[in-house]
């Protein structure tokens, strides 16, 4: 086998890895999820199938397109979500895995239309301030091209709000759902569970002390966030 097959071959089984973990960490109903990752060269990216039920899924499974979205390797149709995929990864290079699931409360936060305000230090372990909600698509956008323009407004609001992908790992579609990404595919998983957590502890918040919770103080979010992710990160082992 070429360095090429090897290269493809790991990559559909860190992909498949990863969306394996979706159902594990009670992220996903049915198969309302997906996971892709992003080779190490950049210009191939691995998804997992349309439809296919998480119990059954195989690295060979997974479907290995390019960055145009053309079927380099796989049998199967890829994710309906392949176009946001790969507008992200077309857009966010530091971005290699991404994830897209319904989980409950994070998804109660997008179909609210309400971004997701860091009050407190589970959020800044993994997210530098407040997760974005996306401004709604317009129906000339979802008539052209629905899951192309789901990325194209996740890239337009980070853009126009100079808000760092790395640093802020996930945002909120309005009335859909949340994506989050990471430097692989279980970075990914891990900042979508995080997603959900921190979701489900604002919610509850909101429920002792109302609608709208103090925000983190700046100063504490900060070390929370620089400890673990920042130059001199010292959480962990080294």
């Amino acid at each position: 086998m070429t360095a090429l097959g090897v290269a493809l071959d790991d990559l559909r089984s860190d992909v498949c890895a990863a969306n394996l973990r979706l159902p594990a960490e009670g992220l996903v109903t049915l198969t309302w999820g997906n996971v892709s990752g992003r080779s190490a060269d950049g210009e191939l990216v691995a998804i997992k199938p349309s439809g296919v039920p998480y119990p059954s899924l195989r690295p060979e499974h997974i479907v290995v397109l390019s960055l145009d979205g053309e079927v380099v390797a796989g049998e199967l149709r890829p994710s309906t979500d392949t176009p946001t995929h790969l507008e992200l990864y077309r857009s966010f290079p530091g971005v290699g895995g991404i994830v897209h699931v319904h989980s409950t409360h994070a998804t109660t936060f997008a179909q609210a239309r309400r971004p997701l305000p860091c009050l407190g230090t589970t959020h800044a372990d993994h997210f530098a301030g407040t997760v974005p909600c996306t401004r709604p698509l317009t129906e000339a956008e979802v008539n052209e091209h629905y899951e192309l323009s789901t990325g194209t407004v996740v890239v337009e609001h980070f853009r126009d709000h100079g808000i760092d992908p790395v640093a802020i790992p996930g945002v909120l579609v309005a009335g859909h759902a949340p994506f989050a990404w990471g430097s692989s595919p279980d970075k990914a998983v891990d900042n979508a569970v995080a997603l959900e957590a921190i979701a489900q502890m604002a919610v509850l918040t909101a429920t002792i002390v109302g609608a709208a919770p103090p925000d983190l103080e700046p100063h504490v979010l900060n070390v929370h966030y620089q400890r673990k992710h920042g130059t001199n990160a010292y959480y962990g082992q080294a």
